[in-house]
């Protein structure tokens, strides 16, 4: 079982959320750092389900969308704001399957077999998305610019005002802990 977080921070970073999306929900234009602190996982949770980049970009921006055109009627109930940010990206992913299975399949689009079963391959990333999360902010901004959004080591050490040098060695700690944390999940 993953250790919880302090209750007082819990506390406090459930304040500082919804003070955002009262602010946005006053002022659309605020709506970007809702955007910012919740970008990352919900085009994680979408990539992982749809498995094509274009599609995923195309839908984490609906979600986004949806969740700043419906925003005016969310009602805060004490859990976090992502949770109703995940809820519209499953039923984003869910619309998009329905669309895509009334679209002929040609023989070259069938999936190809995979070799792990089902269920092993989603425990297995989900379990690497909690650890992922517990990172350190800027090894977790290193590992999914480069992992999730595909950017090079320049890029990241651009967006984060760091040397080259300092985002390898940030990815290179990030990578050693995810995978002693995996090995040891496992043995």
């Amino acid at each position: 079982m993953a250790p919880r977080k302090p209750a007082l921070k819990a506390i406090r970073e459930d304040a500082e959320e919804r003070q955002l999306v009262e602010a946005a929900q006053a002022d659309p234009a605020k709506f970007g750092k809702l955007y910012d602190a919740h970008f990352e996982r919900i085009y994680a949770f979408i990539v992982r389900r749809v498995r094509d980049r274009d599609k995923a970009e195309d839908l984490t921006s609906e979600v986004f969308h949806k969740a700043l055109a419906n925003l005016k009627s969310y009602e805060w109930r004490g859990t976090p704001f992502v949770a109703w940010l995940f809820r519209i990206a499953a039923n984003a992913v869910a619309d998009q399957m329905k669309r895509a299975a009334r679209e002929p399949m040609h023989v070259e689009d069938w999936p190809e077999p995979s070799g792990e079963p089902e269920q092993e391959a989603v425990e297995y990333q989900a379990q690497l998305f909690r650890l992922v999360e517990k990172l350190p902010a800027e090894q977790r901004r290193v590992v999914f610019g480069r992992f999730v959004e595909q950017r090079s080591i320049r890029e990241i050490a651009q967006q984060l005002g760091k040397s080259e040098g300092a985002v390898k060695q940030l990815q290179f700690r990030a990578l050693e802990k995810l995978r002693s944390q995996m090995e040891g999940a496992h043995a």
